[in-house]
C-alpha cells in the first residue's frame, strides 16, 4: 500500500494519525481538570507505529496492545465515543466503564485487550495465533509491546513458543527508548533490538517508527510471511514519546533538549509534508479539522452517558 503517492491511504494515515493525537491531547486535559481518575500512559510521538501496522492488517486479523494502548485501538477501528466512555468510567464504555485506560479490549474489530502487565500481550497473541492454526484460519496477529517487554520472561516464552510452532503472529516492538525511566542503552546489549530475533530462528528487522510507510512496508512482508505459513517476524520501530511514562512521570532521567530533538521528527508533521502533493493544503487542513471534530464528538457523547453503577461491578464479579 501506498502512504505517500495514493490520495486515499495518504487521507487515511494522516486522519488516523491526527485523531489518536487529538483523542490523547484531549484525555491529557481531561486528567489536568480532574476529570479522568487512577492513570494513563500516553503515546503521543508514537502514532505513526499503530497506523502503519494496522493498514497493513485484514479484516479478521487480530491486535494485542499494551498500557499504552490508545493509537492501537483507534488504528484497529474502535468508536471514539465507546472509548471516551471507558476513561469516563461510563456505562456505555467498551468495558462498561471497569477497566479504563490499560483495560480497553474491542473484540469486534479484532483488539484481543489492552493489558497493565507488561508484555502481558505477548503468550496472548501467541495463544491467539494457535487458535487460528487450529481452527484452519487465515488470520494473523499483530502484537504490540514496548522496548521494556523485551527483558521480560513472558516474552521470551511467547516468542519462543510461535517460533517452533511456525505461528501466525507478528511481533511489533515499540521502541521509544525507555522502559519506564530505564534507558535501553544501559537494559540491553545488544544493538538493536531486533537481534534478538536470532535467538529464536526468525526474521527481525528494525525500521523508522516515525514513518509510517516504514513501518507499514515492514509489517506488510511479515504479514505476508505469517499468512502463508512460514511463522512470526520480530518488527522494531524507532520511535519516542513525548511525554512521561505515566502522569506520574516527573521525567528526571532525560534532558529538555533529548526531548526537543525528538519533537522535532514529529511523525505526523514530517508525513503532512511528504503527502502535501499528494493531498494538498486543504485536504491537509480537512484531516486536522475532522480529526479535532471527531474527539470533540466523543466528548460530548461520554460526557452525556450516565456513569458506571456499582451494580454493574458486581456483576462482574460474583455469578448469579
Amino acid at each position: 500500500m501506498d502512504l505517500i503517492g495514493d490520495a486515499g491511504p495518504a487521507r487515511e494515515a494522516l486522519l488516523t494519525m491526527w485523531t489518536i493525537r487529538r483523542f490523547e491531547e484531549a484525555v491529557d486535559d481531561l486528567f489536568a481538570r480532574g476529570l479522568m481518575h487512577g492513570t494513563m500512559h500516553l503515546s503521543i510521538g508514537q502514532e505513526a507505529v499503530p497506523v502503519g501496522a494496522c493498514l497493513a492488517l485484514s479484516e479478521g486479523d487480530y491486535i494485542t496492545s499494551t498500557h499504552r494502548g490508545h493509537g492501537h485501538c483507534i488504528a484497529k477501528g474502535a468508536r471514539l465515543d465507546d472509548m471516551m466512555a471507558e476513561l469516563l468510567a461510563k456505562e456505555t464504555g467498551y468495558c462498561r466503564g471497569r477497566g479504563g485506560s490499560m483495560h480497553i479490549a474491542d473484540v469486534a474489530t479484532g483488539n484481543l485487550g489492552a493489558n497493565g502487565i507488561v508484555a502481558g500481550g505477548v503468550p496472548i497473541a501467541a495463544g491467539a495465533g494457535l487458535a487460528v492454526r487450529m481452527r484452519g484460519g487465515q488470520e494473523v496477529v499483530v502484537s504490540f509491546f514496548g522496548d521494556g517487554a523485551v527483558n521480560e520472561g513472558a516474552w521470551h516464552e511467547g516468542v519462543n513458543l510461535a517460533a517452533i510452532w511456525d505461528l501466525p503472529v507478528v511481533f511489533v516492538c515499540e521502541n521509544n527508548h525507555y522502559g519506564m525511566s530505564m534507558s535501553v542503552t544501559r537494559a540491553f546489549r545488544v544493538k538493536q533490538l531486533s537481534e534478538r530475533a536470532a535467538a529464536y530462528g526468525i526474521p527481525g528487522v528494525t525500521v523508522d517508527g516515525n514513518d509510517p510507510q516504514a513501518v507499514h512496508d515492514a509489517v506488510a512482508d511479515a504479514v505476508a510471511r505469517a499468512r502463508a505459513g512460514e511463522g512470526p517476524t520480530l518488527v522494531e520501530a524507532m520511535t519516542y514519546r513525548w511525554k512521561g511514562h505515566s502522569k506520574s512521570d516527573k521525567n528526571l532521567y532525560r534532558t529538555r533538549e533529548e526531548i526537543e530533538q525528538w519533537r522535532e521528527r514529529d511523525p505526523i508533521a514530517r508525513f503532512e509534508q511528504r503527502v502535501a502533493n499528494t493531498l494538498g493544503d486543504q485536504e491537509i487542513q480537512a484531516c486536522r479539522d475532522e480529526a479535532r471534530e471527531r474527539v470533540r464528538a466523543a466528548i460530548r457523547a461520554a460526557n452525556a452517558a450516565p456513569d458506571a453503577s456499582a451494580e454493574s461491578l458486581t456483576e462482574a464479579v460474583y455469578a448469579k
